[in-house]
């Protein structure tokens, strides 16, 4: 890319590239013409970087001005003009898409369907996350991961779904001479209408958030399209997967339409509680607690929660950031600056449940009392998380990063936090929490997945017979990356359930069926899911016929 654009390509505003042969005889012919039309570009066009609608655009940011060549100066010293004022456009434009919000992906749909081809090939480098690997294969097929200026959405995206986090950190910073200067944004939206933070949300990689927000990454982005729910903040994502924990699933209303609040149902929530301080919960958690604490105006999303009445939700946020909670502002037009999100959020509830009070009449008694119910067991989830939510937080924490790969005794769970729940004033009722029998899924990964020693005592476990080592010593063999996050992942999420995608598959089938080409059956492809069509593109006829497409266009002008 870089040999073309020093041999002659020229920016259009469009961002596009088009080829332009600098033969001497053509500029002697047309250098007067050619000043005139930069002249007339510029006044036409006014204010670089502003689009029709005059709002800025990213995209295409301000160009700095062209100082236009005497018609009298040598094609030398004007080549050179014009190739300053290219190098100084290229480093803007660079430095634009690589850190601004970019809505929407403007790569085009051959690209990303190239990328789609060589997927076979990078997926494994990606898993390993070799860096060296990755930037010789990037060298070599760098026009199908790259757009623009930037590294495509797209590819950062299956980055993030590897949890290559070497390989992000390589293409956030982009210094490599290998890329070409070339360099990822982690805030430029893909195809499918989320960011790099939302799928690193739905992967629960604490290591790839840490790394993206501190590339520029921002937590307050939603998403937004017809391939993807809307309005998702990467809060969101986190929020709603964890709510669909296999435990949460087999041992609390799955629906919570309706709660039992005979007794204020001050069991359910310290079942809740229970299930949230195991250690199989802590990388959730962990993921929840990091987003809350970048995301803006985090109590108005968790009183969306209470409003919709999402207890499991809320009680998940409420843990995971209590502290960011504790230390948010409340005011309510008052003028006081005390420190005391709690206090806002109990209000919030009381105000609800008394509007309800007085709305309640004949005709409409049944779904107000529900509503007011589920308010009520918020309001005690509440009081218990702001009693007890420190101390709690602090045992969490104290968990091992990826406890799944332990038997984990949760009798002595059960016994910790009842403690902790004693201390600050709550006592269970009945026998009604029972945390013993929950169970992860089995056999996730395969044996190859799996650290040797790891997968040695599966094996044990499961009854089969480890192969005897006849000839000497083992053949020493890596242990594969990214193991641990897998394991989690799919310990507790059937098929890689996710908030993320749970409506894609319809929409997807019916985009595909609008947007493919009635000729070749072509369609758009989901990146590092489970839906991957197949294509009949051939990327080196294609990519050998633009160059040569451009070139003719341009002769024939």
């Amino acid at each position: 890319m870089q040999k073309l654009i020093r041999y002659g390509i020229v920016l259009e505003r469009t961002g596009e590239l088009t080829l332009q042969a600098w033969s001497a005889p053509m500029e002697a012919m047309r250098k007067k013409e050619a000043t005139a039309t930069a002249c007339s570009e510029d006044n036409r066009k006014g204010v670089h970087g502003v689009s029709m609608n005059g709002l800025y655009d990213p995209w295409n940011p301000a160009y700095p001005p062209r100082d236009p060549s005497p018609c009298d100066a040598d094609m030398a010293a004007h080549i050179a003009s014009v190739k300053e004022w290219m190098d100084k456009t290229q480093a803007i434009l660079a430095n634009s898409r690589a850190t601004n919000i970019i809505i929407p992906d403007r790569t085009p749909q051959f690209v990303n369907d190239v990328l789609f081809d060589i997927l076979p090939a990078l997926v494994p480098i990606l898993e390993k996350d070799n860096v060296r690997s990755f930037l010789r294969f990037f060298n070599e097929n760098g026009r199908a991961m790259s757009w623009g200026f930037i590294i495509t959405p797209e590819t950062l995206n299956q980055i993030i779904v590897s949890n290559a986090v070497r390989c992000a950190k390589v293409v956030l910073v982009g210094d490599d001479p290998e890329l070409h200067g070339f360099r990822a944004n982690p805030n430029c939206m893909t195809q499918y209408g989320y960011f790099s933070l939302h799928r690193a949300a739905d992967m629960f990689s604490v290591d790839m958030i840490e790394l993206l927000l501190r590339h520029g990454a921002s937590a307050n982005l939603r998403t937004s399209g017809d391939l993807v729910p809307a309005d998702l903040l990467p809060l969101h994502v986190a929020v709603e997967n964890t709510s669909m924990h296999k435990y949460l699933e087999d041992s609390l209303n799955p629906s919570q339409q309706r709660v039992d609040c005979s007794q204020a149902d001050i069991n359910y929530i310290l079942k809740l509680i229970h299930i949230l301080c195991l250690p199989e919960m802590k990388i959730f958690l962990d993921t929840t607690r990091l987003l809350a604490k970048h995301t803006d105006d985090l109590l108005d999303e968790l009183c969306k929660y209470i409003v919709d009445g999402k207890i499991v939700h809320t009680a998940v946020l409420l843990l995971a950031a209590q502290k960011q909670i504790r230390g948010l502002s409340s005011c309510n037009g008052c003028g006081s600056s005390k420190k005391d999100g709690f206090g806002t959020i109990t209000n919030f509830v009381v105000d609800n449940i008394t509007a309800i009070k007085m709305r309640q009449n004949r005709l409409e008694m049944e779904p107000l009392e529900v509503k007011k119910e589920l308010l009520d067991v918020t309001l005690n989830l509440v009081h218990v998380i702001f009693k007890a939510g420190e101390a709690l937080d602090v045992y969490i924490r104290s968990h091992p990063k990826i406890p799944c790969v332990m038997e984990v005794a949760h009798a002595e769970v059960f016994e910790h936090v009842t403690l902790i729940l004693k201390d600050h004033g709550f006592f269970s009722i009945g026998d009604g929490i029972d945390i013993g029998n929950l169970h992860p899924y089995r056999n996730v990964l395969s044996s190859q997945e799996l650290p040797h020693k790891l997968a040695e005592m599966a094996r044990i476990k499961a009854g089969l017979k480890v192969p005897c080592l006849r000839n000497g010593k083992p053949k020493v063999k890596k242990d594969p990356r990214g193991w641990e996050l897998k394991f989690a992942r799919r310990s507790f999420f059937q098929s890689q359930r996710s908030v993320l995608t749970s409506e894609l598959s319809v929409k997807f089938f019916a985009h595909k069926e609008k947007t493919s080409d009635k000729s070749t059956g072509k369609a758009s492809m989901f990146m590092g899911g489970t839906l991957q069509p197949k294509f009949n593109y051939q990327p080196r006829r294609m990519f050998g016929t633009v160059a040569l497409t451009l070139l003719k266009a341009l002769r024939k002008a």
